[in-house]
Order: structure tokens, then sequence, then C-alpha cells
């Protein structure tokens, strides 16, 4: 019953360490600046986007000390 037709597949394993020039994985944004991204979420909900614009900004800042492009 089976099947004699299969490939073999040629697999590349790479010995030591990864590259020093790889950078390592950055934060996802929903996780970076958790101060600022409370304060500001709060802002909104209370008070709304329009009366809350020193804390956004705060956090885009924030964002992009992290190094998100905002």
């Amino acid at each position: 019953m089976g099947n004699a037709s299969a490939k073999a597949v040629e697999v590349k394993v790479l010995d030591g360490p990864a590259p020093e020039n790889v950078e390592k994985p950055k934060l996802k944004p929903c996780c970076a600046c958790p101060e600022t991204k409370r304060a500001r979420d709060a802002c909104i909900i209370e008070n709304g986007e329009e009366n809350c614009g020193p804390l956004i900004e705060e956090h885009k800042a924030c964002m992009r000390k992290m190094g998100f492009n905002i």
C-alpha cells in the first residue's frame, strides 16, 4: 500500500549561535508603553478623544522611543 515515489528533502542545519546583526524581536504594539496607554484609554473613555490630546501625544512619544513608527 505504500508508494515509493516520495522525494527526499534536504534540510540544512545551522551550527552555532545566530549572527549578531540579527535584532531581537520587538514588543508588539499592544504590549508597549502600558502606563501611558492605560492613562490615554481611560481619558478617552471618560472625556472623549478631543479632550485627551496631551495624553495621546505622551503615548505616541513613548511608542516612538520603543521603536514604533507612529
